[in-house]
């Protein structure tokens, strides 16, 4: 006798996708609406357990939703558009790959009976983001919306995270479809073997000048516990790599530095000299190697471990003398299991590399003859007075040397920067944040060119009650670009100035609270009182343009 065929009942496409994001846990959506997901957005009506949040451009959307998992460790979901909504989230989905974050991207498409004639908004998503993502597809059937989903689920979380794009023609969202949910999906993370753990710890033993780079996406406190207590145990020196400061509290004596844009050059010549590089989590990308320098490749003079959780990453630059394929969590795990049989003889060594970074991080006297609110007391003010758990974002600029050189980030999830160098980005992620913890102190650090890229979306925070401080350092000009052009071209200044519209005008007329401030003594008062102030606050630093990075001055700029 044939079993009966099970009977489901028949949904739209746009029903079927929203329920298969409530299985895999999907609590918030970031979007800019459009007629082609109308369906989406139907089913999203009946939906209160996913809180919409509409933006006022799919770029700052797609920034919120990788944003969003950043501080999860779960994907971080938008929807946008075709066309120009698609393309203009395209920034999110970069970030997302390069900064190893879990998120998905759902763009709306032309029916399936247009493609291939060019039609109003036609774009080949697959060709377009399967370079950019970690996986595109486009669905062509509404059965299969569970099938597909589940497994961009799996794919954005698991092995090395990143984003994955998924197409959905207007006919797939609108037909009807009887199709059995999916399942919630599991992280899968490749795990150290036993002689793994061996080989680092003969290493270590064997080393007199070791030294750990920390970074990576999706660390748990589990994860910055255990690696805490390994590099305790061991007495190690620890630098995080680029924009990954909050993987190891930067108050502890075992923290040496960030390798980043402004490097200290001592911090430098410690990775240069060390004799054991234990490479844990992160990449080994141009910046954190001051452009493939401080390590040769393929070969580097130093012995290198390198625990990754892509197994391609592993060899991809660097061949390490003892490559470990496992994610952060397991290896971390490892770590904290590895104990010295005696006490470590490189206690000169990792005291000297704290003794250079303290240095480093001093606050310089500002020059006399600079005018404006000086940056480094500003971002040292912060580091004093906010709490461990506050949330700092930022985009690409200079101003964020001296945030990340002058405050110290202490716990993990609470540095949100684009290790992709993308503007913009600091507005909408500290949204994200403020919307996932609004508990906590959430401070955006924007340059003026990097804040004008979503200034808008001041009126999305204000909208959704997401009571965030915006810092807008003012110097007028793109000072990065700026920078290399003095370098190049001192003197010739082309294409870099930006004239400064009223900041604090727009800021209010956004729904938020602002004010300008042009000394640095007037920047603590202005600071709590935006803190105080139960709605979106701006605070405009006026600073001076001749000052460029904390270590370049340029005497012949305009003051």
């Amino acid at each position: 006798m044939t079993a009966p065929t099970p009977s489901f009942p028949a949904r739209t496409g746009g029903r079927v996708l929203v329920d298969q994001l409530r299985i895999h846990g999907t609590d918030r959506i970031f979007c800019v609406p459009g007629e082609s997901f109308l369906d989406v957005l139907d089913a999203l009506h009946d939906q209160p357990a996913i809180d919409l949040v509409v933006c006022k451009h799919e770029g700052a959307a797609a920034n919120m939703a990788e944003a969003d998992g950043k501080l999860t460790g779960k994907p971080g979901v938008c929807i946008v558009t075709r066309g120009p909504g698609a393309t203009h989230a395209s920034i999110g989905v970069h970030i997302a790959q390069q900064d190893s974050t879990p998120m998905i991207m759902f763009v709306g498409q032309i029916a399936r009976e247009q493609k291939g004639r060019e039609a109003f908004q036609e774009v080949d998503y697959v060709a377009v983001f399967g370079t950019l993502a970690k996986w595109a597809v486009e669905i062509d059937d509404p059965a299969r919306i569970p099938e597909i989903v589940a497994r961009a689920f799996q794919v954005a979380t698991s092995g090395r995270p990143g984003p994955v794009v998924i197409a959905l023609p207007e006919d797939v969202l609108d037909n009807l479809c009887e199709t059995v949910d999916a399942a919630p999906y599991r992280v899968v993370s490749a795990a150290p073997r036993p002689e793994d753990a061996a080989a680092l710890a003969a290493a270590l033993a064997s080393a007199k000048r070791p030294l750990v780079i920390a970074g990576g996406a999706n660390w748990t406190a589990a994860t910055a516990r255990d690696f805490a207590a390994f590099v305790k145990a061991w007495n190690l020196p620890v630098a995080c790599a680029f924009r990954r400061q909050d993987t190891f509290d930067n108050r502890d004596p075992h923290y040496v530095g960030h390798l980043s844009l402004g490097v200290s050059p001592k911090l430098a010549e410690r990775v240069r000299s060390a004799d054991l590089i234990v490479a844990f989590g992160t990449r080994l990308g141009d910046i954190a190697t001051d452009s493939y320098t401080l390590l040769e490749v393929p070969r580097p003079m130093q012995k290198l471990v390198h625990i990754h959780a892509d197994n391609a990453e592993l060899g991809r630059v660097y061949q390490a003398d003892l490559p470990i394929h496992a994610g952060v969590e397991p290896g971390a795990a490892m770590l904290a299991s590895l104990k010295p049989a005696t006490a470590p003889g490189w206690g000169e060594w990792t005291a000297g590399a704290r003794a250079e970074h303290e240095a480093f991080v001093a606050v310089p006297r500002p020059h006399p003859e600079l005018t404006g609110v000086d940056m480094a007391a500003a971002m040292a003010h912060l580091n004093d007075v906010l709490p461990a758990d506050s949330v700092l974002t930022n985009g690409a600029g200079n101003y964020t040397v001296w945030l990340h050189r002058f405050y110290a980030y202490k716990q993990p999830r609470t540095e949100l920067a684009p290790t992709c160098g993308a503007m913009g980005y600091g507005l909408p992620a500290a949204i994200a944040a403020k919307l996932r913890s609004p508990e906590k102190t959430v401070i955006a650090l924007a340059g003026d060119g990097c804040f004008l890229m979503y200034p808008q979306e001041i009126a999305t925070a204000a909208a959704h009650g997401a009571n965030l401080i915006v810092v807008v350092v003012n110097n007028g000009m793109y000072g990065t670009i700026r920078m290399h052009q003095e370098r190049r071209y001192p003197g010739r200044q082309s294409g870099t100035t930006i004239p400064s519209p009223d900041f604090v005008g727009m800021a209010r007329a956004c729904g938020a609270v602002a004010e300008r401030i042009e000394r640095t003594e007037d920047f603590p008062a202005a600071l709590e009182r935006a803190r105080a102030a139960g709605q979106p606050a701006l605070i405009e630093l006026v600073t001076d343009p001749r000052q460029i990075t904390p270590a370049m001055r340029v005497a012949d700029l305009p003051a």
